[in-house]
């Protein structure tokens, strides 16, 4: 590729869809689920195959590597991806270990996969997540108010009180009509909560089994 195209590639500038916000994250918009049946699959059990669990969302609370092909070839996913009821965001890491930038870049990045599947067909849920109080300022950005959202506990339990200052923050900056809650949550959540066994979104049901 000439070095011309590949400062006008798309795939390089990734600035097709619109922002509200200073970062130019693309926005997430909300869509209306049947809340009284959430059942979600990991991404790392769904395949092209699949024909027992397509009433399913797909989540992505497992290790990045699992889904980093999302980002870098986001094309690959879509068909397979079309196939299920609907997808919650890729849950890009904010450790607080990691620098101020990386944090940003994975939220940027979770806000544009979603945004693609959005304009593919693909009803995109988005997840959120933050870190320390730093990320506050961009961790909420590029969703809709009044969203559909979805949270995880995997790992959480020893970090409660902060934790919680995330999850308040995150209801204040979004006001969400509903959050999808794989894991147990914690008593004093407030919000219409959809909790999700964490356990039971990894038994899955093969075809022919």
């Amino acid at each position: 590729m000439k070095s011309i195209e590949y400062r006008n590639d798309p795939l390089f500038l990734r600035n097709e869809f619109d922002s509200d916000n200073q970062w130019g994250f693309p926005i997430i918009k909300k869509h209306s689920l049947d809340l009284d049946s959430i059942e979600l699959i990991s991404c790392a059990d769904i395949s092209s195959k699949d024909t027992n669990n397509l009433h399913k969302g797909i989540h992505h609370f497992v290790d990045d590597y699992r889904f980093e092909g999302l980002y870098s070839h986001p094309y690959r996913c879509i068909n397979t991806y079309s196939k299920y009821r609907f997808a919650l965001t890729p849950d890009y890491s904010l450790y607080s270990e990691m620098n101020l930038w990386r944090q940003i870049e994975s939220v940027g990045k979770s806000r544009w996969v979603g945004a693609n599947w959005q304009k593919h067909g693909i009803t995109a849920i988005a997840t959120v997540s933050w870190g320390q109080p730093s990320s506050y300022s961009f961790c909420f950005d590029g969703i809709e108010k009044h969203s559909i959202v979805a949270v995880g506990m995997i790992g959480c339990k020893q970090s409660r009180p902060s934790y919680m200052r995330g999850y308040y923050a995150m209801l204040e900056a979004i006001e969400p009509d509903a959050i999808i809650c794989l894991g147990t949550p914690f008593p004093e959540m407030e919000g219409h909560l959809i909790p999700v066994d964490y356990i039971e979104s990894r038994r899955v049901k093969r075809n022919g089994r």
